[in-house]
């Protein structure tokens, strides 16, 4: 049976908060450097770090330090770039399984990619590149099967192909949102809670996998995904229930 999340009250002394950013906690632009971030948004995650002793985490496909430029002056625990980076904000301290960087030459055949048409974004993420085509969603299937194309004349690389919501990206391989997530879930304050993992992406759903075995709860965003039994409809109402959690007074995890 799904459950509308927003009925959710967890005991804030119990659990963590980890949550992708694009498409669940801030709405999608149609490209990565126009999203916004809400000044409430900023306000709310501070509280909640605050009341959870720093057991908030940003667990996003964007580099490190493109999740701090965005939140500014906020800065959060994330876990960064699927899984390539990770940094705890209590001690500053960073761990990495320092994966290969993505090979430049094929960097480069897959920014060619663009000259398929306008309304082709590339975003290079240093372990990974994405195509964005939001602003050209009619060209997604012509797109999808140049990277499958290209990928596969590069089989020496140890490579994935990892589709979205009007974005593919291509990375090495070793490393996932779970991976970052499983590392994070070892240190304090996070070692010892309870996970809530709140995604909207197929790149999320490696996480959702993985929350049973650390005795967490998957939140999907806008979409019902089979064996994820929590869901928003859109990330304003995960905005809404955040906003609820920072003012509630605690309960008993759920």
């Amino acid at each position: 049976m799904n459950i509308a999340a927003p009925s959710l009250i967890p005991n804030l002394n119990e659990c963590a908060l980890l949550l992708d950013v694009d498409g669940t906690i801030v709405d999608l632009a149609p490209t990565p450097r126009e999203v916004w971030i809400p000044p409430s948004l900023r306000n709310v995650l501070a509280r909640l770090n605050q009341r959870t002793g720093g057991a908030v985490a940003l667990v996003s496909g964007r580099p490190v330090n493109d999740l701090d430029l965005i939140f500014a002056p906020l800065v959060l625990t994330a876990v960064g770039g699927h899984g390539a980076e990770f940094r705890l904000v209590n001690d500053g301290h960073g761990v990495a399984p320092n994966p290969p960087p993505l090979d430049a030459n094929l960097k480069r055949k897959l920014a060619g990619i663009a000259k398929i048409g306008p309304g082709i974004i590339v975003e290079d993420k240093g372990y990974a590149l994405a195509l964005h085509y939001r602003l050209a969603p009619e060209r997604e299937n012509v797109i999808r099967a140049e990277v499958a194309k290209i990928c596969a004349e590069h089989q020496s690389a140890a490579i994935e192909i990892l589709p979205g919501k009007l974005v593919v990206e291509i990375k090495p391989t070793g490393f996932t949102k779970a991976t970052g997530v499983r590392t994070l879930m070892t240190y304090a304050p996070f070692a010892g809670r309870r996970p809530i993992f709140v995604g909207d992406d197929t790149t999320d759903e490696c996480v959702f996998t993985i929350m049973p075995e650390l005795n967490g709860l998957a939140i999907s965003v806008g979409r019902k995904v089979p064996g994820v039994t929590s869901y928003f409809d859109t990330p304003d109402s995960v905005r809404a229930w955040l906003e609820r959690l920072a003012l509630e007074e605690e309960k008993a995890c759920p």
